[in-house]
């Protein structure tokens, strides 16, 4: 674990809110001239702290779409099996999110397609490369209730 003082965790409430935020008014909002914050926020990217900075996307705007969450269980369970799903998933781009799981299911899947039918021809080419999938569950989000950064302060006992 990386210690963190106020101004680090300052600095990273505003970045997850406000990714972009100028240097110069981050320094000015945590109370810091410019070069310490510069350099502050070099030393939490060095240590992987703040990992990227990126847009959030509109998907309504741009047309029709759809977001399923899939649980799934692989019919093995060795390292390299595990490794083989992992391996298959990462290069599919419409999977934009996959967390391993304890419990009932090995997966969780988050993929963002057109359509209902785009998403089953995902799901077939899956089935279909034998990467280990035995059952899959599909849940269709019908809308978003909420999304956004960490709860830091929370995290960090704070």
């Amino acid at each position: 674990m990386h210690p963190l003082d106020a101004r680090d965790l300052a600095i990273l409430q505003i970045l997850s809110r406000d990714g972009r935020i100028t240097k110069a008014a981050l320094a000015a909002k945590v109370g810091l001239s410019a070069t310490p914050c510069w350099e502050r926020l070099k030393r939490l990217e060095a240590a992987g702290i703040i990992q990227g900075y990126r847009a959030e996307i509109g998907l309504k705007p741009l047309g029709p779409h759809v977001t399923v969450f899939v649980t799934a269980e692989l019919a093995d369970h060795t390292g390299a099996s595990f490794r083989r799903f992992e391996a298959a998933i990462a290069a599919v781009e419409e999977i934009t999110g996959c967390w391993a799981l304890g419990g009932g299911q090995d997966y969780l899947l988050q993929v963002v397609t057109r359509d209902i039918d785009s998403y089953q021809r995902l799901i077939d080419s899956l089935l279909d490369a034998r990467i280990g999938l035995a059952r899959y569950y599909s849940y269709i989000v019908t809308k978003p209730v909420k999304s956004g950064p960490p709860p830091l302060a929370a995290l960090l006992g704070g």
